[in-house]
C-alpha cells in the first residue's frame, strides 16, 4: 500500500513539474541576479586587459591559481625609475567575481608606489565589489597576484652576482 501511494506521489509531482511555467533564458541570466552590478559592470568592461613584456626589467609578473575552482590569474605591473606603478594589466581565467576583481586591482595599483601596493589587501576588494562569502577567494587571488607581480618585479631589480662582484 505504501509502495502504491509512493507511486502515486511521484507520478503527481512529475504532472505539475511538466506542466509549470519555463521561465526565459534570459531571466535566468546568472550575472544579473547573482553578482552586484559593481562584478558585472568590471565583468563587462575590464579594465587593463593585457599583457606586459615580462622579459622587460621593470615589469613584475604575477601568476597565480585557485586548484578548488579553476580560476587563473596573472597581473603584471610596470614600474618607472622613481619606483611608481605607471601600468598594470592583467589576464584572468576564471568567473565573473575573479575578472572583476583583476579589474579592480590593476586600477587600484596604478599611481601607487611599490611599497604602496603592498598594502592593497583582499578584504578591500572584496568590499569595494560587494563578494559575498562564497566568492572571497577571488578577491584573495587578486592579492596573492599583486604581492607576486611585486616580488618578481623586486627580485629583476636585485643585481646579479657577477655584476655586484665587478663593482
Amino acid at each position: 500500500m505504501a509502495a502504491a501511494g509512493a507511486g502515486r506521489l511521484r507520478r503527481a509531482a512529475s504532472a505539475v513539474l511538466l506542466r509549470a511555467p519555463r521561465l526565459p533564458a534570459r531571466e535566468l541570466s546568472a550575472p544579473a541576479r547573482l553578482y552586484h552590478k559593481k562584478v558585472v559592470d568590471h565583468y563587462e568592461n575590464p579594465r587593463n586587459v593585457g599583457s606586459l613584456d615580462k622579459t622587460s626589467k621593470n615589469v613584475g609578473t604575477g601568476l597565480v591559481g585557485a586548484p578548488a575552482c579553476g580560476d587563473v590569474m596573472k597581473l603584471q605591473i610596470q614600474v618607472d625609475e622613481k619606483g611608481k606603478i605607471v601600468d598594470a594589466r592583467f589576464k584572468t581565467f576564471g568567473c565573473g567575481s575573479a575578472i572583476a576583481s583583476s579589474s579592480l586591482a590593476t586600477e587600484w595599483v596604478k599611481g601607487k608606489t611599490v611599497e604602496e601596493a603592498l598594502t592593497i589587501k583582499n578584504t578591500d576588494i572584496a568590499k569595494e565589489l560587494c563578494l559575498p562569502p562564497v566568492k572571497l577567494h577571488c578577491s584573495m587571488l587578486a592579492e596573492d597576484a599583486i604581492k607576486a607581480a611585486l616580488a618578481d618585479y623586486k627580485l629583476k631589480q636585485e643585481p646579479k652576482t657577477g655584476e655586484a662582484e665587478k663593482k
